[in-house]
């Protein structure tokens, strides 16, 4: 009951980043622009991307790449240097990517809600030679006066999108597979954001990956959303579309109803939300009335699906499938995945491992465990990054013999299905007693009238901690009533002693994670 290796291309061992082996697939592009530019070889005259007003060929795409990348040579960019993008999801941000690419420049991608402060510390610890911002988000970009560089550093432009002009001649020279395409900043949580290095090797990878694994074709049509700064954005809504000459519909974010009228207008064929944002569609009183009949697939991550989620959107879009990913800015999601169709059988999981890539189930002594038993997720593969920008320690806390430690707490099934129980840091100890979020959070979702639910340790001097949900409804409930319902369906111990309930959405971080240090610094009361 897992992936048919069939499914997917060739594969042959082989040796990068040193001293790492993986199975990579025999047949790839050999750099992230060859995506862009083979695919406006095959489909030239295809709708490529839409975006507002703007409708774009695939040639049309590749010619406005071309044109940016001689923009940013006429600025002095060259192959190894680093990029900022401080800017919304836009035809421009796609342009730039490609350009960078083409050029062999570094892309490095920032949140378009960082402070000040946060982005100042990503153009230092990249040592930007430019960042390219777009003129609404001007009052987060530093000046030369707020970075700490010393003489014998590169000197640091900021340039307005509006004003990248210029020409200059392009490199004969296109990328090496092993060199960096993109840094990215992770959110941070356990302390400051690390620059995880995502090669060409990596993005070609998780292209091909993402396409076989969900049936993407030139057929298709992506409405993308999700933040083309994450990591979601680059590989799940552009690359991989891109790459089988699927038709990209970009958004500037995301709101339920202008998100259903551009699927319904647009015939939409696939996306990648969270679940949470699915849950803000089926809110929408218009929802069953919708022309949604050409939607075939929605994939998900960062939390397990609620069933009467899925249960609503099978009742409305009976031809709809599902796909559970799971992932994260080091392996370039995804690197568990559910075959379409066990994603409702398997919904409590996030997936078997993809052919070619490997997830180990580990203690803390770095011994594997057998099946049925919990440890820490250890994953490899050619999608897994080669380390952090510039930070040995970071990299080698992190990485082992090529795979890298997750910090989530799991369990892989006989079956191969892999349960994400908690992260290390977030799982509840109550008396001794072990508590997994993830499982409790499942639960109260099951409840028809929880949109999401999030579990946090509340500090206890007898106990250590005891349980406390945080729930945002769709419709009035009482505590003690979802207390009651789990209880029905857990251990005693892990039924919450206190809960939160609410209408207003779950804080997350850039990465779109529900973000726990604020709801444990603004829920609990000491």
């Amino acid at each position: 009951m897992s992936w048919d290796s069939a499914r997917f291309p060739a594969r042959r061992a082989e040796a990068h980043f040193g001293d790492r082996v993986v199975e990579c697939f025999t047949e790839r592009p050999r750099h992230f622009y060859q995506l862009l530019s083979d695919t406006a070889r095959l489909h030239p005259d295809k709708e490529g991307l839409v975006f507002a007003d703007k409708r774009l060929s695939w040639a049309d795409l590749d010619k406005q790449c071309l044109k940016a990348a001689a923009a940013l040579a006429a600025q002095g960019i060259s192959r190894g240097d680093r990029v900022g993008m401080l800017m919304t999801n836009s035809v421009e941000f796609i342009t730039v990517l490609f350009a960078l690419a083409r050029l062999g420049a570094i892309s490095v991608p920032i949140s378009t809600r960082s402070s000040q402060r946060e982005v100042t510390y990503i153009v230092e610890d990249s040592e930007a030679a430019l960042l390219l911002y777009d003129e609404a988000l001007a009052a987060a970009v530093p000046s030369d006066q707020d970075l700490a560089r010393g003489e014998d550093k590169a000197s640091f432009r900021a340039l307005a999108i509006t004003d990248l002009a210029g020409e200059a001649s392009l490199p004969d020279q296109m990328p090496d597979e092993e060199d960096v395409a993109f840094i990215l900043y992770t959110s941070g949580t356990t302390g400051r954001p690390k620059g995880a290095m995502l090669t060409h090797l990596n993005i070609v990878h998780t292209a091909l990956y993402y396409t076989h694994a969900m049936g993407m074709s030139e057929v298709d049509r992506v409405v993308a959303t999700v933040p083309l700064s994450h990591v979601t954005g680059i590989a799940g809504a552009i690359s991989a579309p891109l790459s089988v000459g699927a038709t990209i519909i970009l958004m500037d974010g995301f709101k339920a109803q202008l998100f259903l009228d551009c699927a319904e207008k647009e015939r939409m064929t696939y996306t990648i939300m969270v679940p949470a944002m699915y849950n803000l569609c089926l809110l929408q009183p218009d929802f069953a009335k919708r022309n949604l009949s050409s939607w075939r697939l929605a994939a998900y991550g960062g939390a397990p699906m609620p069933e009467p989620t899925i249960r609503r959107l099978s009742e409305t879009l009976p031809g709809l499938n599902f796909a559970n990913c799971y992932g994260s800015t080091e392996t370039i999601v995804p690197q568990l995945t559910t075959p379409q169709e066990f994603a409702i059988e398997k919904r409590e999981y996030v997936g078997a491992q993809l052919p070619g890539t490997r997830c180990c189930i580990m203690d803390e002594h770095g011994v594997e465990l057998p099946r049925g038993e919990v440890g820490e997720l250890w994953l490899t593969g050619p999608t897994v990054v080669k380390g952090y920008w510039r930070n040995q320690k970071a990299t080698a806390d992190a990485f082992c013999g090529g795979y890298w430690k997750s910090g989530d707490m799991g369990v892989m099934e006989a079956d191969g299905f892999v349960k994400v129980l908690d992260r290390a840091k977030d799982m509840i100890n109550r008396g001794g007693l072990k508590i997994y979020s993830a499982e409790l959070e499942s639960v109260l979702t099951d409840h028809p009238a929880v949109v999401e639910a999030a579990a946090i340790g509340s500090p206890c001097e007898v106990l250590g901690e005891r349980v406390h949900a945080v729930v945002v409804v769709r419709s009035e409930l009482d505590a003690e009533e979802l207390r009651a319902f789990a209880k029905a369906r857990l251990s005693d111990y892990k039924v919450p002693e206190t809960v939160t309930i609410t209408v207003e959405p779950l804080p997350r971080n850039a990465n779109g994670k529900v973000d726990k240090k604020i709801l444990r610094e603004t829920v609990l009361v000491a």
